[in-house]
């Protein structure tokens, strides 16, 4: 029996390729921007007393001078920050069009409804119309499908495993895609906050050396310990929140369209094995 015709690995590995290339890029771009908005931005002279961002305080209420008198984590937390929102709409976009055109779950329905009546030329052309991931993988199965029930001389039992097969194959081309980068976002729920924690120590350690002065303690050394400690505490553990929510987001839209591949790929199977047997 002749094989089916099978995704485009080559483009797959193009793919996969170029998807590495905008990972690097984003992550050094990311860290650039927010070293030069942490710099330029709110290392503006005009947030600071008499114009000197480095030896002035803060205008009193200006928010942008008090986070950068929050020391040199403030620019890398930033960069992590970046990194979460531009890594998060990457994925978003990435299953969205794994998804195909349409609902995934009404998809499959009428993929089953289609098999149900044994019209595999109407479930291939749905999978043409809906297209994505889910909808590639089904295709692949139908095809192989079609192939073995025109084939009369085939086992039904060897045509069945072949199927499951083809289904399995297709499916390891085109999911790995869409868990690609969920690495960087699962970091950066740790990252995030353990970079906060750094803040947080590097200034407790102004702020207890500003008391450790002889005499008076030194009061603006002093407040800009503790408001460095909470400017970068605060900002990690948001950083961490948006990571851990999208992560958690995009876990379960993979697990659904992994559920509803299985699905379609099991009534597959199951119409093929009760029709020839």
């Amino acid at each position: 029996m002749a094989n089916a015709p099978k995704p485009n690995t080559a483009k797959k590995q193009s793919s996969s390729s170029g998807s590495n290339v905008f990972a690097s890029l984003a992550i050094i771009i990311c860290f650039v921007i927010g070293y030069l908005v942490w710099k330029l931005v709110m290392g503006n002279p005009i947030h600071f007393e008499g114009g000197d961002p480095e030896n002035g305080q803060p205008l009193p209420g200006d928010y942008f001078g008090m986070v950068y008198k929050a020391g040199v984590v403030v620019p890398v937390l930033l960069g992590l920050l970046l990194m979460t929102i531009v890594f998060s709409i990457e994925r978003f976009f990435v299953i969205s069009r794994a998804a195909g055109k349409g609902n995934v779950d009404a998809f499959v329905t009428r993929i089953q409804g289609f098999l149900s009546s044994g019209n595999i030329d109407s479930a291939i052309a749905e999978c043409d119309k809906q297209q994505g991931s889910v909808a590639n993988v089904i295709k692949s199965g139908l095809l192989k499908y079609k192939e073995a029930s025109a084939d009369t001389r085939v086992n039904p039992e060897q045509a069945t495993i072949a199927i499951q097969k083809e289904i399995e194959e297709a499916t390891a081309l085109e999911m790995p895609m869409l868990e690609k980068n969920m690495t960087v976002i699962a970091t950066l729920v740790s990252i995030g906050t353990l970079t906060g924690l750094l803040g947080t120590v590097t200034g407790m350690i102004k702020a207890f050396s500003a008391l450790a002065t002889g005499g008076a303690p030194d009061q603006a050394q002093l407040a800009n310990g503790i408001s460095e400690a909470l400017i970068n505490t605060a900002t990690g553990i948001f950083t961490s929140t948006i990571a851990i929510v999208m992560y958690n987001v995009f876990t379960s839209k993979i697990d659904k369209l992994t559920y509803s591949i299985d699905e379609a790929g099991f009534s597959i199977v199951q119409t093929y094995a009760s029709t020839h047997n």
